[in-house]
Parts: C-alpha cells; sequence; structure tokens
C-alpha cells in the first residue's frame, strides 16, 4: 500500500475491510445510501435513476458484500486449519481473524 503524493508505503501482509475492497461504484452506492440516511427516495433522486434501478444496483452491492463475507469466512477456516495442523500460532489465527473482521 502506498501514497502516491508523499510516497510513503506500506508493505506487509494485512486485509482490507470488505467495503474497501469494493469495486469502486459499489463504494460510491454505499456512501450515497450512508449519506442519505438510507432514504432511497432521495438516492435516487440525486443518481437520476428510477427507484427499480437503484433497487437493482442496491441488490448488486449485496451480492458483491455477501460474496466478500463468504471470501472471508472460507480464508478464516483456512486459518483455523492450520492451527489444527500446527502451521500456525493460535494467537496469529486469532489476530487474522480479527482483521478479517473489521478488527472486531
Amino acid at each position: 500500500m502506498a501514497c502516491p503524493a508523499c510516497r510513503l508505503a506500506y508493505d506487509g501482509s494485512f486485509h482490507l475491510p470488505r467495503l474497501a475492497r469494493l469495486e469502486a461504484g459499489h463504494q460510491q452506492l454505499a456512501e450515497r445510501i450512508l449519506l442519505a440516511g438510507g432514504n432511497l427516495k432521495e438516492v435516487a433522486g440525486a443518481l437520476e435513476v428510477s427507484y427499480p434501478t437503484l433497487r437493482k444496483r442496491i441488490d448488486g452491492l449485496i451480492e458483491a458484500l455477501e460474496a466478500l463475507r463468504g471470501d472471508d469466512d472460507a480464508l478464516g477456516e483456512s486459518y483455523l486449519e492450520a492451527v489444527e495442523r500446527g502451521a500456525m500460532a493460535p494467537e496469529e489465527a486469532a489476530r487474522r481473524i480479527k482483521e478479517l473482521n473489521g478488527g472486531a
């Protein structure tokens, strides 16, 4: 991960939160929904689309998040299996699983 403006770089093994891994269009839609307080009529008006079109976009956003969550769940399971095999320390697996879940 690097900042082109200040040329600061962070190199290592880390996992970005799900929302940060969404494609740009889904990120923008999620931001609009949040800033509108969930008012879909306001979001549809701002995007100049009909409610059914907005609903379809939201469904795509939901599917993308569910897919990322499934990927993260599978990765978490692989960490647990690595602990069972003795290939990973339990503390490391716990840290990684916590990171997958946004630090919560």
